[in-house]
């Protein structure tokens, strides 16, 4: 309870700006939240969409992988749609990359939408509060040099001390809003990292899925023509006994005559 009137105390000692600060730490925290229940819904379900979607690639069943992903609206649906519309339609392993990228550069201003107003924010706070100290020295100068010369140190002790208050009070909106911020940076850069993997991932699995089917026409194509020769050997050693049983007949008949 006394932390409690000691927060109020000092908050109405600082003066008309401290108003001002109030009102900025309460947009920045509602930004804040915000932002932080948005990007954990969204890293949450890139997850869930990955390991929903991983085994039908690895599968090969492309087909179904697009009809999954035409679905879900999530950043790896979003990828990996870009992906596959490349894959059904090229063999080339750069222009599907060139795509997922082009997906991933989609989604960035999306997870940062808004977090540099929690920075901004922080700013604000911080020179509202300078700028509160500032007034406040002017209107204690100006009182003290019409007062009384025995009262001047006291009322600019007081005064001074009353300013401060402001400074006090904008750094400390602008020291955790910082913090917010740099951690929002965090996690935006993690599910980046995690879809620049999904990314390579899933190419190298469209590119091994691709080179395994491009082999195997030419398997069938090798055995095709081998089997020609075969038959030509085969054929060729055939001939060959004809002749050997032959030539013994003929030996004998002519013996015989």
């Amino acid at each position: 309870m006394d932390f409690f009137n000691s927060v109020i105390a000092f908050f109405q000692t600082g003066g008309a700006f401290m108003y001002p600060i109030l009102v900025v730490f309460a947009l920045g925290a509602a930004v804040a939240i915000e932002r932080y229940i948005r990007l954990v819904y969204e890293r949450r379900t890139n997850r869930n969409a990955w390991e929903k979607l991983q085994p039908v690639l690895k599968s090969g069943d492309f087909d179904r992988a697009r009809n999954l992903v035409k679905e879900d609206n999530t950043g790896v649906g979003r990828l990996l749609a870009m992906g596959l519309e490349r894959q059904g339609a090229v063999r080339r392993r750069e222009d599907i990359e060139i795509a997922m990228e082009e997906s991933i550069m989609e989604t960035i201003p999306q997870l940062e939408k808004r977090t540099p107003y929690v920075a901004l924010g922080s700013n604000i706070a911080t020179l509202l509060g300078l700028l509160g100290t500032i007034m406040g020295l002017i209107e204690a100068f100006t009182a003290v040099a019409n007062a009384n010369p025995a009262e001047k140190a006291d009322l600019l002790s007081a005064s001074i001390s009353v300013a401060m208050n402001t400074t006090a009070f904008g750094l400390m909106v602008g020291i955790a809003l910082l913090i917010v911020h740099a951690l929002l940076n965090s996690l935006t850069g993690q599910i980046v990292d995690s879809l620049e993997m999904v990314s390579v991932k899933a190419l190298n699995i469209m590119s091994s899925s691709t080179r395994r089917r491009s082999d195997v026409p030419k398997e069938e194509k090798a055995e095709s023509a081998d089997k020609p020769q075969n038959r030509d050997v085969e054929q060729t050693r055939a001939a060959q006994k004809k002749t050997t049983v032959a030539k013994p007949e003929e030996t004998s008949n002519a013996e015989s005559v």
